[in-house]
Protein backbone atom coordinates (compact mmCIF):
# COMPACT_ATOMS: atom_id res chain seq x y z
CA UNK A 1 0.00 0.00 0.00
CA UNK A 2 1.43 3.53 -0.52
CA UNK A 3 0.93 5.87 2.03
CA UNK A 4 -2.41 7.19 1.89
CA UNK A 5 -3.37 3.00 2.72
CA UNK A 6 -5.19 2.97 -0.40
CA UNK A 7 -4.42 -0.28 -2.38
CA UNK A 8 -2.69 -1.20 -5.78
CA UNK A 9 -3.36 -3.97 -7.78
CA UNK A 10 -0.72 -6.08 -8.37
CA UNK A 11 -0.31 -7.82 -11.28
CA UNK A 12 1.87 -11.17 -12.12
CA UNK A 13 4.01 -9.21 -14.55
CA UNK A 14 6.22 -6.67 -13.87
CA UNK A 15 5.76 -4.38 -16.81
CA UNK A 16 2.65 -4.07 -19.00
CA UNK A 17 2.99 -5.33 -22.71
CA UNK A 18 2.38 -3.37 -25.79
CA UNK A 19 -1.05 -2.85 -27.05
CA UNK A 20 -2.74 -3.46 -23.11
CA UNK A 21 -5.17 -1.24 -21.35
CA UNK A 22 -3.52 0.61 -18.23
CA UNK A 23 -5.36 2.53 -15.61
CA UNK A 24 -2.84 5.53 -14.34
CA UNK A 25 -3.26 8.81 -12.08
CA UNK A 26 -1.81 11.65 -13.67
CA UNK A 27 0.50 13.65 -11.00
CA UNK A 28 2.72 15.96 -13.61
CA UNK A 29 1.19 17.73 -16.59
CA UNK A 30 3.54 20.14 -18.68
CA UNK A 31 3.18 21.92 -22.15
CA UNK A 32 4.43 18.75 -23.99
CA UNK A 33 3.24 15.56 -22.43
CA UNK A 34 1.98 14.15 -19.13
CA UNK A 35 3.66 11.85 -16.34
CA UNK A 36 1.45 9.04 -14.56
CA UNK A 37 1.79 6.47 -12.15
CA UNK A 38 0.70 3.04 -13.08
CA UNK A 39 -2.02 1.69 -10.68
CA UNK A 40 -1.48 -2.09 -11.40
CA UNK A 41 2.52 -1.56 -11.79
CA UNK A 42 3.89 -0.12 -7.89
CA UNK A 43 6.95 2.21 -8.93
CA UNK A 44 6.30 1.92 -12.24
CA UNK A 45 5.54 5.16 -14.27
CA UNK A 46 4.08 6.64 -17.98
CA UNK A 47 4.84 9.14 -19.97
CA UNK A 48 1.76 10.81 -22.42
CA UNK A 49 3.05 12.71 -25.21
CA UNK A 50 1.07 15.45 -26.27
CA UNK A 51 0.71 14.22 -29.73
CA UNK A 52 -1.23 11.35 -27.81
CA UNK A 53 -3.60 12.96 -26.05
CA UNK A 54 -6.31 14.01 -28.36
CA UNK A 55 -6.51 13.18 -32.46
CA UNK A 56 -7.28 16.74 -32.97
CA UNK A 57 -4.95 19.30 -32.22
CA UNK A 58 -4.02 20.31 -28.70
CA UNK A 59 -3.58 23.88 -28.10
CA UNK A 60 -3.53 23.54 -24.31
CA UNK A 61 -2.79 20.05 -22.91
CA UNK A 62 -4.31 20.58 -19.73
CA UNK A 63 -7.46 21.01 -21.46
CA UNK A 64 -7.14 17.32 -21.71
CA UNK A 65 -5.66 16.05 -18.29
CA UNK A 66 -4.86 17.55 -15.43
CA UNK A 67 -3.32 16.34 -12.20
CA UNK A 68 -4.97 13.60 -9.86
CA UNK A 69 -6.71 12.98 -13.19
CA UNK A 70 -7.38 8.81 -13.15
CA UNK A 71 -7.16 7.89 -16.77
CA UNK A 72 -7.10 4.53 -18.89
CA UNK A 73 -4.33 4.11 -21.60
CA UNK A 74 -3.12 2.41 -24.66
CA UNK A 75 0.38 1.22 -24.11
CA UNK A 76 2.41 2.47 -27.14
CA UNK A 77 6.35 1.10 -25.64
CA UNK A 78 7.64 -0.45 -22.85
CA UNK A 79 11.52 0.37 -22.14
CA UNK A 80 11.72 -1.71 -18.86
CA UNK A 81 15.93 -0.81 -18.76
CA UNK A 82 14.97 2.91 -18.89
CA UNK A 83 11.86 2.63 -16.63
CA UNK A 84 9.92 3.98 -19.70
CA UNK A 85 6.45 3.09 -20.39
CA UNK A 86 5.08 5.12 -23.21
CA UNK A 87 0.53 5.31 -23.38
CA UNK A 88 -1.43 7.12 -25.70
CA UNK A 89 -4.73 8.01 -24.65
CA UNK A 90 -6.43 9.16 -27.75
CA UNK A 91 -6.20 4.99 -29.18
CA UNK A 92 -8.55 3.84 -27.25
CA UNK A 93 -12.37 3.88 -27.87
CA UNK A 94 -14.93 4.89 -24.88
CA UNK A 95 -16.09 1.57 -24.20
CA UNK A 96 -13.25 0.25 -24.20
CA UNK A 97 -11.97 2.93 -21.42
CA UNK A 98 -15.67 2.15 -19.41
CA UNK A 99 -14.67 -1.79 -19.59
CA UNK A 100 -10.92 -1.24 -17.96
CA UNK A 101 -11.98 1.02 -15.24
CA UNK A 102 -15.31 -1.63 -14.54
CA UNK A 103 -12.03 -4.31 -14.71
CA UNK A 104 -10.20 -2.38 -12.38
CA UNK A 105 -12.32 -1.37 -9.46
CA UNK A 106 -13.38 -5.29 -9.93
CA UNK A 107 -10.08 -6.64 -9.13
CA UNK A 108 -9.41 -3.42 -6.56
CA UNK A 109 -12.06 -4.63 -4.50
CA UNK A 110 -10.75 -8.53 -5.19
CA UNK A 111 -8.06 -7.24 -3.36
CA UNK A 112 -9.68 -5.15 -0.48
CA UNK A 113 -11.10 -9.15 0.26
CA UNK A 114 -7.64 -10.81 -0.27
CA UNK A 115 -5.96 -8.30 2.76
CA UNK A 116 -9.45 -9.17 4.95
CA UNK A 117 -8.79 -13.11 4.63
CA UNK A 118 -5.18 -12.85 5.36
CA UNK A 119 -5.85 -10.53 8.42
CA UNK A 120 -8.16 -12.75 9.64
CA UNK A 121 -5.88 -15.43 10.09
CA UNK A 122 -2.18 -13.31 11.04
CA UNK A 123 -1.38 -12.40 8.15
CA UNK A 124 -0.69 -9.12 5.84
CA UNK A 125 -1.32 -8.66 2.17
CA UNK A 126 2.39 -9.53 1.00
CA UNK A 127 2.10 -13.01 2.21
CA UNK A 128 -1.44 -13.15 0.84
CA UNK A 129 -0.22 -12.96 -2.79
CA UNK A 130 3.20 -14.78 -1.90
CA UNK A 131 1.09 -17.25 -0.09
CA UNK A 132 -2.17 -17.82 -2.70
CA UNK A 133 -2.51 -15.09 -4.32
CA UNK A 134 -0.69 -14.70 -7.57
CA UNK A 135 -1.65 -18.67 -7.41
CA UNK A 136 -5.09 -17.75 -7.63
CA UNK A 137 -4.56 -15.20 -10.37
CA UNK A 138 -3.00 -18.10 -12.58
CA UNK A 139 -5.79 -20.30 -11.59
CA UNK A 140 -8.89 -18.27 -12.10
CA UNK A 141 -7.61 -15.54 -14.45
CA UNK A 142 -8.10 -12.99 -12.09
CA UNK A 143 -8.70 -12.61 -8.17
CA UNK A 144 -11.99 -11.75 -7.85
CA UNK A 145 -12.94 -15.15 -10.24
CA UNK A 146 -11.26 -17.02 -7.50
CA UNK A 147 -13.63 -15.35 -4.63
CA UNK A 148 -17.17 -15.70 -6.81
CA UNK A 149 -16.24 -19.47 -7.01
CA UNK A 150 -15.89 -19.61 -3.52
CA UNK A 151 -19.16 -17.62 -2.19
CA UNK A 152 -21.22 -19.96 -4.48
CA UNK A 153 -19.21 -23.49 -4.29
CA UNK A 154 -17.52 -23.64 -0.70
CA UNK A 155 -14.21 -24.25 0.42
CA UNK A 156 -13.72 -27.16 -1.31
CA UNK A 157 -13.71 -25.85 -4.55
CA UNK A 158 -10.70 -24.07 -3.77
CA UNK A 159 -9.16 -26.64 -1.73
CA UNK A 160 -9.74 -29.19 -4.97
CA UNK A 161 -7.71 -26.74 -6.98
CA UNK A 162 -4.37 -27.14 -3.85
CA UNK A 163 -5.70 -24.31 -2.28
CA UNK A 164 -4.52 -25.08 1.51
CA UNK A 165 -7.21 -25.70 3.66
CA UNK A 166 -6.76 -22.77 6.16
CA UNK A 167 -6.40 -20.13 3.22
CA UNK A 168 -9.47 -21.40 1.36
CA UNK A 169 -11.60 -21.21 4.65
CA UNK A 170 -10.47 -18.19 5.32
CA UNK A 171 -11.55 -16.58 1.33
CA UNK A 172 -14.87 -18.46 1.21
CA UNK A 173 -15.71 -16.74 4.71
CA UNK A 174 -14.82 -13.06 3.51
CA UNK A 175 -16.35 -14.18 0.25
CA UNK A 176 -19.40 -15.61 1.36
CA UNK A 177 -19.71 -11.93 3.42
CA UNK A 178 -18.91 -9.71 1.00
CA UNK A 179 -19.85 -11.26 -2.62
CA UNK A 180 -23.68 -11.58 -3.81
CA UNK A 181 -24.34 -14.09 -6.12
CA UNK A 182 -25.46 -12.82 -9.51
CA UNK A 183 -28.96 -12.71 -10.21
CA UNK A 184 -31.03 -13.63 -13.17
CA UNK A 185 -34.43 -12.52 -14.73
CA UNK A 186 -36.32 -14.78 -17.33
CA UNK A 187 -39.60 -14.34 -18.32
CA UNK A 188 -42.53 -15.89 -19.95
CA UNK A 189 -45.48 -15.87 -20.96
CA UNK A 190 -49.16 -17.70 -20.12
CA UNK A 191 -52.07 -17.64 -22.00
CA UNK A 192 -55.28 -18.03 -19.52
CA UNK A 193 -58.73 -18.52 -20.85
CA UNK A 194 -61.95 -19.88 -18.72
CA UNK A 195 -65.07 -19.87 -20.15
CA UNK A 196 -67.20 -20.12 -16.14
CA UNK A 197 -69.83 -17.27 -15.93
CA UNK A 198 -67.57 -16.02 -13.41
CA UNK A 199 -64.17 -16.40 -15.67
CA UNK A 200 -62.52 -12.90 -14.60
CA UNK A 201 -62.61 -14.33 -11.10
CA UNK A 202 -61.35 -17.98 -12.32
CA UNK A 203 -58.22 -16.37 -13.81
CA UNK A 204 -57.59 -13.77 -10.79
CA UNK A 205 -57.70 -16.45 -8.40
CA UNK A 206 -55.12 -18.89 -10.63
CA UNK A 207 -52.67 -16.30 -10.87
CA UNK A 208 -53.60 -15.89 -6.93
CA UNK A 209 -52.58 -19.39 -6.21
CA UNK A 210 -48.65 -19.07 -8.01
CA UNK A 211 -46.98 -17.52 -4.40
CA UNK A 212 -43.73 -16.67 -4.65
CA UNK A 213 -41.55 -13.78 -3.53
CA UNK A 214 -39.53 -13.90 -6.80
CA UNK A 215 -41.89 -14.20 -9.35
CA UNK A 216 -44.06 -11.54 -10.68
CA UNK A 217 -46.73 -11.35 -12.48
CA UNK A 218 -48.37 -8.58 -14.76
CA UNK A 219 -51.52 -8.75 -17.31
CA UNK A 220 -49.87 -7.89 -21.57
CA UNK A 221 -53.57 -8.08 -22.60
CA UNK A 222 -55.83 -10.74 -21.73
CA UNK A 223 -55.76 -13.39 -22.42
CA UNK A 224 -52.06 -13.19 -22.11
CA UNK A 225 -49.97 -12.36 -18.93
CA UNK A 226 -46.13 -12.02 -17.74
CA UNK A 227 -44.76 -13.86 -15.30
CA UNK A 228 -40.85 -12.61 -14.20
CA UNK A 229 -38.72 -15.34 -12.21
CA UNK A 230 -35.47 -14.18 -10.47
CA UNK A 231 -32.91 -16.11 -8.96
CA UNK A 232 -29.30 -16.74 -8.44
CA UNK A 233 -29.34 -19.91 -10.41
CA UNK A 234 -30.46 -20.44 -14.21
CA UNK A 235 -31.77 -23.84 -14.40
CA UNK A 236 -34.09 -23.54 -11.33
CA UNK A 237 -35.33 -19.85 -12.52
CA UNK A 238 -36.24 -22.12 -15.77
CA UNK A 239 -37.91 -24.68 -13.08
CA UNK A 240 -39.90 -22.37 -11.06
CA UNK A 241 -40.86 -20.25 -14.08
CA UNK A 242 -42.77 -23.34 -15.86
CA UNK A 243 -44.22 -24.79 -12.23
CA UNK A 244 -46.01 -21.42 -11.84
CA UNK A 245 -47.06 -21.16 -15.27
CA UNK A 246 -48.69 -25.17 -14.69
CA UNK A 247 -50.09 -24.08 -11.24
CA UNK A 248 -51.88 -21.02 -12.85
CA UNK A 249 -52.78 -23.27 -16.17
CA UNK A 250 -54.26 -26.24 -14.01
CA UNK A 251 -56.39 -23.95 -11.87
CA UNK A 252 -58.05 -22.39 -15.21
CA UNK A 253 -58.57 -25.82 -16.58
CA UNK A 254 -60.64 -27.47 -13.53
CA UNK A 255 -63.15 -25.27 -14.52
CA UNK A 256 -63.28 -26.11 -17.88
CA UNK A 257 -61.18 -23.19 -19.45
CA UNK A 258 -57.73 -23.92 -21.23
CA UNK A 259 -54.26 -22.53 -20.97
CA UNK A 260 -50.81 -22.69 -22.61
CA UNK A 261 -47.40 -21.39 -21.66
CA UNK A 262 -44.79 -19.31 -23.71
CA UNK A 263 -41.12 -19.32 -23.33
CA UNK A 264 -41.02 -16.38 -24.88
CA UNK A 265 -43.01 -14.35 -27.56
CA UNK A 266 -42.44 -14.93 -31.49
Amino acid sequence: MDAKGVLMVRMRKEWPDEGDLVVATVHKVLNYGAFANLEEYPQKEAFIHISEVSSGWVKNIRDYVRENQKIVAKVLRVNPRKGHVDVSLKRIREDQRTRKIQQWKIEQKAEKLLEFSAGSIGKDLDQAYEEVGYYLMDEFGDLYGAFETAAEEGAESLISREVSKEWAEAITEVAKKNISPPEVHITGYVDLKSYAPNGVEVVKEALLSVKDDNITIQCVGAPRYRMTVKSSDYIEAETMLKEAAQVAIDEVVETGGEGEFYRELE
